[in-house]
C-alpha cells in the first residue's frame, strides 16, 4: 500500500476561490461544447451516405417495393431515434446501447450490445471506403475496378485512421455540417429533377408481383438492410456528454432527423424505380450500378447537358460524404472502445490511449486493419448483410433497456422522454420502444435465417467476443455481471507516478469541502490537447451517512440530512468542474463505519488516490467526529483518518487548514506515514 503524498502547491502560493454558485437555468439541460446542429451533422453523415451504397442492394431484393421498404425504414428510424434520445439524455456517457444496457441489465448484456456495434462500425468504415471508389470512378474510370480500386479504398481507410488518432475537434463538426448541408441540397435536386422527368405510378405498380418479383424473403431481407444507416444514432449518443441541448432542442433534433429520412429516403427510392424501371424481375441498379446507385440514376437523366454536370456533382458529394461517414463511424468506435476498456469489458491494452492525443490509438489501428481486410473481397451485399446482424441485435437491446429503465429508474430526470406510454405497475412503459424491441428482434432472427454471411460471421464474432469478455474477467478475478471500472489514466501510454486519473473525495458538509475538492482538482487537472478529448479525469465525491446499529441500514433519513448532502455534492461538482478536463461524479453511501466505507468505495471504484480532510483526535475516547480541525502530528489524527491511511488500496492525501489561518485561507497538504500508522484500528 502506498502512503499519502503531499499535494503540490499552486504556482501563486494559494488557491483562488471559484466563483460563487450561479443559478442554473430551469429544467434539465445537457452540457458541454456541442449543440443540436453538430449532432444532426453526425447523424446525417451516416444516413446520407447509406443512400449512396444501400439503395442498390435494397432495390436488388425489394425491386418495385423499394419505396415502401424505405417508408418502413423511416418508421423504424423514428422509433429508434426516440429510444436513443431518451437513453442518451438520461445517462450521458460516451457510448449508446452499451450504456443503456449497463444501467438496465448488467455488464454482460452491456458488452454484447457494445461488441455488436463494434462490428458494425468496422463494416461501415469498409463499406464507405469501398463505395467511395465507385463514385470517384466518374472522374477516372480505372479507380472503380481491380487493383486501383483496392489501393484507393485502403488509402481512405488509412486517412480515417490517421485523422482519428489525431483526435476529434469542434472544427471538424463544422466541416461535417457544411458537407451535410451541401449533400442534402444535392439529393433534393436529384429527387426533384427525377420526379419531374420520370414519375409514373403505373411504372412502379406494374412491376410488382409479390411472391415472385419480389419474393417474400427478398422483401424481408431488404427491410433489415435499410438499418445500415442507423449506427449514426450510436455515434451521436456517444457525444451526449458534450452537448448543450435542452428538452425543446432534443425534440427538434429528433423531428428534423425523422423528417429528413422520410423526404430523402422515400424520394430517392421513388426516383430509382421510375428512372431505372424493374424489368422481368431485375433492376439495373443492382445489376450494373450496385456500388454507385445514385450515380446510375443521374446517368439515366436526359438531356445529357443536364445529366453530365449533375453526374460529377453527385460523384464528388458522395465521395466526400462517404469519407465523412467513415470518420463518424471511427469516432463512435473510439468512444465505445473507451467505455468498454474503462469498464473492464475488454483488456486495457486494447483500449490504450495516446499520450498526447487522448485517443484509443491501438483499437483505431486494429479497426483499420479489420476494415481493410473486409474491403479485399469487395462484396457489398455480403458486408451489408453482416452489418444488419449487429445493428438489429444492438437496437433490440437498446429498446429493451429503455423499457426496463422506466421501471428501475422511474424518478430519474429525462430531458427527453419517448411519447406514448401506458401505466403498468407504477411505471410508464413506452409503447414505441416496446414495438421497436419486437420489430428489431424479429428482424435479427430473419437476418440469421436468410443470410449465410450474417449467420456464420455474425455469430462467430459474438461467440469470440463473449469468450474474450469471460476470459478477461476471469483472469482478472472479476465478476461477470458486476460493474468494474478503472480510471481513464490507466489507459494512457505514458502513465507517470504523479498522474491521477480518478480521486475519491469524502465530503464533510463544512467549509473544508471546497479546499479538498480544489486539492483533488489540482491533482487530476491537466492540459486539454483535444477539444473533445475522451480522456477526462474524474473526482468521485461521496457523502457518507453513518447509520447506527440500532437502525437498519436502509432506514429512512431525516430530510435535513438529505438536504445537506445534496447541497454539499452539488457544490463539489460546481467547484471541481471549474478546472479544465475534470469531471465530478457524486454519490451517497450508507455505512456503519465511516473509515471502512471510504476504503471499500476506493477499492470498488478503482480510484488512484483519496483526498481526505484529516480529523482531529478526540479529547475523550470514543468522542471523535469526522471532519474536525486538526494539528499535524500522529496524535492529532483521529481514528477514521488512521484507518483510511492504514487500509486504503491507493495513495491517501491529507489536507487541513493551518491552526492559525492567514487572511487568505489555504489548506496545507501533509504526508501521512503509512508504516507508522499501519497498526491503527478503526
Amino acid at each position: 500500500m502506498a502512503s499519502g503524498d503531499a499535494a503540490p502547491p499552486p504556482a501563486d502560493g494559494h488557491r483562488s476561490k471559484p466563483p460563487a454558485a450561479q443559478p442554473r437555468p430551469p429544467g434539465p439541460v445537457l452540457r458541454r461544447s456541442l449543440g443540436s446542429p453538430a449532432l444532426f451533422a453526425i447523424v446525417w453523415t451516416s444516413l446520407a451516405s447509406s443512400i449512396y451504397f444501400s439503395l442498390g442492394v435494397v432495390a436488388g431484393h425489394a425491386l418495385g417495393l423499394t419505396p415502401l421498404v424505405f417508408v418502413a425504414a423511416g418508421v423504424f428510424f423514428t422509433l429508434t431515434s426516440m429510444t436513443y434520445a431518451e437513453g442518451a439524455s438520461q445517462h450521458r456517457d460516451r457510448a449508446g446501447s452499451t450504456v443503456f444496457a449497463r444501467h438496465a441489465f448488467n455488464e454482460l448484456v452491456s458488452f454484447i450490445a457494445g461488441w455488436a456495434i463494434l462490428l458494425d462500425y468496422v463494416i461501415l468504415i469498409a463499406i464507405a471506403s469501398l463505395t467511395a471508389t465507385s463514385y470517384l470512378a466518374a472522374f477516372y474510370r480505372p479507380i472503380g475496378h481491380g487493383a486501383p480500386r483496392l489501393v484507393v479504398a485502403l488509402g481512405i481507410i488509412a486517412f480515417v485512421v490517421f485523422a482519428n488518432i489525431r483526435g476529434f475537434s469542434t472544427r471538424r463538426t463544422r466541416r461535417i455540417a457544411m458537407v451535410v448541408v451541401a449533400d442534402l441540397l444535392i439529393q433534393m435536386v436529384v429527387i426533384v429533377v427525377g420526379l419531374i422527368l420520370y414519375f409514373n405510378l403505373s411504372t412502379i405498380t406494374g412491376s410488382i408481383h409479390l411472391g415472385t418479383a419480389p419474393t417474400w424473403s427478398g422483401v424481408i431481407f431488404a427491410l433489415t438492410i435499410t438499418t445500415v444507416a442507423f449506427t449514426s444514432l450510436e455515434s451521436a449518443a456517444g457525444l451526449s456528454g458534450e452537448v448543450t441541448v435542452g428538452r425543446r432542442g432534443l425534440r427538434r433534433l429528433v423531428a428534423s432527423a425523422n423528417a429528413s429520412v422520410y423526404i430523402i429516403y422515400i424520394g430517392i427510392a421513388v426516383v430509382s424505380v421510375t428512372a431505372i424501371p424493374v424489368i422481368a424481375g431485375h433492376t439495373a441498379l443492382a445489376d450494373h450500378h450496385l456500388g454507385a446507385p445514385v450515380l446510375g440514376i443521374v446517368e439515366a437523366f436526359h438531356p445529357r447537358g443536364l445529366a453530365d454536370p449533375l453526374k460529377y456533382i453527385v460523384a464528388a458529394a458522395a465521395a466526400v460524404t462517404l469519407v465523412a461517414a467513415a470518420n463518424s463511424a471511427m469516432l463512435g468506435l473510439s468512444r465505445l472502445t473507451f467505455s468498454l476498456a474503462t469498464n473492464r469489458q475488454i483488456p486495457s491494452a486494447i483500449g490504450r490511449i495516446h499520450r498526447t492525443r487522448s485517443t484509443p490509438y491501438v483499437l483505431i489501428v486494429v479497426a483499420g486493419v479489420l476494415a481493410a481486410a473486409l474491403v479485399l473481397p469487395a462484396d457489398l451485399d455480403f458486408l451489408v448483410g453482416i452489418y444488419a446482424f449487429g445493428a438489429m441485435l444492438a437496437f433490440t437491446i437498446a429498446h429493451l433497456s429503455i423499457c426496463v429503465l422506466r421501471f428501475r429508474e422511474p424518478d430519474r430526470v429525462r430531458p427527453y422522454k419517448v411519447p406514448g406510454s401506458i401505466r403498468i405497475r407504477g411505471a410508464d412503459l413506452p409503447i414505441p420502444a416496446a414495438v421497436g424491441a419486437l420489430v428489431s428482434a424479429a428482424a435479427w432472427v430473419s437476418v440469421i435465417v436468410l443470410h449465410n454471411g450474417a449467420r456464420y460471421v455474425g455469430l462467430a464474432w459474438m461467440v469470440a467476443g463473449v469468450g474474450l469478455y469471460v476470459g478477461y474477467r476471469k483472469s482478472q478475478g472479476k465478476a461477470l455481471l458486476a460493474r468494474v471500472t478503472v480510471p481513464a489514466s490507466a489507459l494512457r501510454a505514458d502513465r507517470r507516478e504523479r498522474d491521477y486519473g480518478s480521486i475519491l473525495v469524502p465530503l464533510l458538509g463544512t467549509s473544508l469541502d471546497d479546499d479538498i475538492v480544489q486539492t483533488a482538482a489540482l491533482l487530476v487537472a491537466g492540459e486539454q490537447i483535444d477539444e473533445a478529448a475522451i480522456d477526462k479525469a474524474t473526482i468521485e465525491a461521496i457523502w457518507i451517512f453513518q447509520i447506527p446499529m440500532s437502525l437498519p441500514l436502509d432506514a429512512g433519513l431525516p430530510g435535513e440530512q438529505l438536504k445537506a448532502a445534496r447541497a454539499a455534492l452539488a457544490r463539489a461538482k460546481l467547484v471541481g468542474e471549474e478546472y479544465a478536463g475534470v469531471e465530478v461524479a457524486t454519490a451517497t453511501i450508507r455505512a456503519r463505519r465511516t473509515g471502512h466505507a471510504i476504503v471499500e468505495e476506493a477499492r470498488r471504484r478503482g480510484v488512484e488516490a483519496i483526498v481526505l480532510a484529516a480529523e482531529e483526535a478526540p479529547r475523550v475516547r470514543g468522542g471523535a467526529r469526522f471532519g474536525g480541525r486538526t494539528g499535524m502530528g500522529e496524535s492529532a489524527i483521529g481514528a477514521t483518518t488512521r484507518y483510511v491511511v492504514a487500509k486504503a488500496p491507493c495513495r491517501v492525501i491529507l489536507t487541513a487548514p493551518p491552526i492559525a489561518p492567514p487572511p487568505v485561507r489555504a489548506p496545507v497538504a501533509v504526508s501521512a506515514d503509512a508504516e507508522r500508522l499501519r497498526g491503527a484500528k478503526d
